[in-house]
C-alpha cells in the first residue's frame, strides 16, 4: 500500500466542513492534530488495525478539542456582550440622570437660577445656599459661563434645554438695548458727544459711522481712506486717530482738520484740559494745544521715551500715563512734558490704563490687572495684583445706577467681566462674538462695547435691578 501524505491523511480523517464556521479554530486544530496524528500517518496495510485505532484516536481528540474551543468561544462571547451591555447601560443612565437633574433644576429655578458645578459627579446641581447678592457670573465652572455657539449663530434647536447660555450677559443691574451692525472689522472707538443724540464709531475697516441715538440706524457712512486706530470725543470735537494723522471733526460747524505729527498708526488719544495727546506706533506721544476761539490746534510737544508703540493713555492729577508694547508704563508731567517715572512691573504688552482717585489701574496680556498708588516722590507701588487665566485687552471704570464704582475688564476669551471696587468681586459678565476692544461710558447710564467682528452694542444701567439680564 502506498504511503499516505500528511495532507491526504488529514483530509480523510477530518471533516473540514465542520470547522468552516470558525476559521481561526479550524486552523488551530489542523496545526495541533498534524502534530499529534503523525505517529499514525505513515502506516502500511499490514498494520491496518493500528491505523484504524490511530484514526479513532485522532477523531476523539478532534471532537474533544472542538467541544472545548466551542465552549470557550461561547463563554468569551457572553462575557464581551455582558461588558458592552454594562458600559452601555451605565453611559445611558448617566446621560439621562444629567438630563433629568438639569431639567428639573432649570424648571424649578427658571431663568434666574444660580447653578454650581460638582467635580465629583460632573452633574449640574442647584446651589442650596448661594452667597448674598451673588449672580451666575461668580461661578467657576466654564460650562455654566459659556455662551452657546449655536444660539449665537441663530440656530440652537435645544432651546431652554440647552446646557449653555442663551444670553449676551450674566448679572444684575444692566441690560442690553441694541446691537448696531454695519462695521466689517474691529471697532477702534465709540463716542457719544455730550448733549448730542448721535453716536460716532470708527473701525479697522477704514470707515466711520454716525448712528441715530433713538432708532439705532446708521445715518452717515464715511470712507476714511485708511483704517482707524482710535476714536474719542471732547466737547464739539470728534478725533479719529489714523496712520500719520489725527482727523479732527467739529460736529457743530462741520469743520474738518488734519493734525500732522504722529509717525505710524495712532492707537490711543486723550484730552487733558486744552491739550490733545496722541500715542503713535513709533513710541512717540504728540501733544497739541487747542484754541477754541479760532478752532485750531497748535503742535506743543513730542514726548519720546517708549521703545514700542504706545497702546494706551490716561490722565489724572496733572500727569499723563502711557502704556506701551515695550511692557512699560511711563508717567509724564503735563506742564513740562518730562518723564518723571517709569514702571516695569508687567511681563507683557500694557494694554489699558485707568486713573481714578489717585489710583492707577493697568492691564496687560500677561493676564494681570495691577493697582498702583504713588507715594511721596512719585514712587509708584503695586497695592494689588488681580490674576486671570486670559490676557486683558481693555479697562473702563464707571459708576452704576447707584453710583457704585465698577471696573470693566475685557479679556481675549471674548468676554467682559464686571468687578465691584475696591473688593474686585465679580458682579456680572458680558459676552460677544469676538474680543471686545472698546468699552466707552456715555450719558444717562448708557455704556457701549465694540468687538473685533464689527458689532457695536448699547447697554444701560438699571435703577432697581431685579434679575439677570
Amino acid at each position: 500500500m502506498p504511503k499516505l501524505t500528511t495532507m491526504e491523511t488529514l483530509h480523510k480523517t477530518l471533516d473540514l466542513s465542520v470547522y468552516r464556521t470558525n476559521f481561526r479554530i479550524r486552523c488551530l486544530l489542523v496545526q495541533r492534530m498534524a502534530a499529534r496524528a503523525s505517529p499514525w500517518i505513515f502506516l502500511s496495510k499490514a498494520n491496518s488495525r493500528a491505523f484504524k485505532q490511530g484514526k479513532e484516536r485522532v477523531e476523539v481528540l478532534i471532537s474533544q478539542h472542538l467541544i472545548h474551543y466551542q465552549k470557550q468561544e461561547a463563554a468569551n462571547l457572553e462575557v464581551r456582550q455582558n461588558q458592552i451591555s454594562l458600559v452601555t447601560r451605565c453611559a445611558f443612565n448617566l446621560f439621562f440622570q444629567r438630563m433629568n437633574v438639569h431639567g428639573r433644576e432649570r424648571k424649578r429655578a427658571g431663568n434666574n437660577g444660580v447653578f454650581s458645578y460638582s467635580k465629583a459627579n460632573d452633574i449640574f446641581r442647584r446651589n442650596p445656599n448661594p452667597p448674598p447678592n451673588s449672580s451666575p457670573s461668580t461661578l467657576k465652572s466654564p460650562d455654566q459661563n459659556k455662551l452657546c455657539k449655536y444660539w449665537m449663530a441663530g440656530h440652537c434647536h435645544r432651546g431652554d434645554k440647552c446646557w449653555y447660555l442663551h444670553s449676551w450677559s450674566l448679572g444684575d443691574g444692566f441690560t442690553m438695548l441694541a446691537k448696531l451692525e454695519g462695521h466689517k472689522k474691529t471697532i477702534r472707538g465709540i463716542a457719544l458727544p455730550s448733549g448730542h443724540d448721535k453716536l460716532y464709531s470708527g473701525s479697522s475697516d477704514g470707515t466711520a459711522r454716525i448712528w441715530d441715538g433713538h432708532t439705532g440706524k446708521c445715518l452717515h457712512f464715511t470712507n476714511l481712506g485708511d483704517e482707524a486706530g482710535s476714536l474719542i470725543t471732547e466737547g464739539a470735537w470728534v478725533f479719529i486717530g489714523m496712520k500719520n494723522v489725527v482727523k479732527a471733526l467739529n460736529i457743530h460747524s462741520d469743520l474738518e482738520l488734519n493734525l500732522k505729527g504722529p509717525v505710524g498708526q495712532v492707537y490711543a488719544m486723550i484730552v487733558a484740559g486744552d491739550m490733545l495727546f496722541a500715542g503713535a506706533q513709533n513710541g512717540g506721544i504728540i501733544a497739541w494745544r487747542a484754541s477754541f476761539e479760532t478752532d485750531s490746534f497748535q503742535l506743543a510737544a513730542s514726548l519720546e521715551g517708549h521703545n514700542g508703540a504706545v497702546s494706551c493713555l490716561a490722565v489724572g492729577d496733572k500727569m499723563l500715563f502711557s502704556g506701551s508694547l515695550d511692557k512699560t508704563i511711563r508717567v509724564w508731567d503735563i506742564d513740562t512734558f518730562q518723564c518723571i517715572k517709569t514702571f516695569s512691573g508687567h511681563a507683557d504688552v500694557v494694554t489699558s490704563l485707568v486713573h481714578c482717585n489717585g489710583y492707577l489701574f493697568s492691564s496687560s496680556l500677561d493676564c494681570t490687572i495691577k493697582v498702583l498708588f504713588a507715594t511721596e516722590g512719585q514712587n509708584w507701588v503695586v497695592l494689588y495684583t488681580h490674576k486671570e487665566e486670559n490676557g486683558v485687552l481693555t479697562l473702563c471704570g464707571m459708576n452704576d445706577a447707584e453710583t457704585k464704582p465698577v471696573l470693566f475688564c475685557s479679556y481675549n476669551d471674548d468676554t467682559i467681566r464686571l468687578y465691584d471696587l475696591p473688593s474686585f468681586c465679580e458682579r456680572g459678565r458680558i459676552f460677544s462674538k469676538r474680543e471686545v476692544r472698546v468699552i466707552e461710558r456715555g450719558p444717562k447710564n448708557l455704556f457701549f462695547t465694540g468687538d473685533a467682528s464689527g458689532s457695536l452694542t448699547v447697554w444701560k444701567w438699571r435703577q432697581n435691578p431685579q434679575g439677570s439680564s
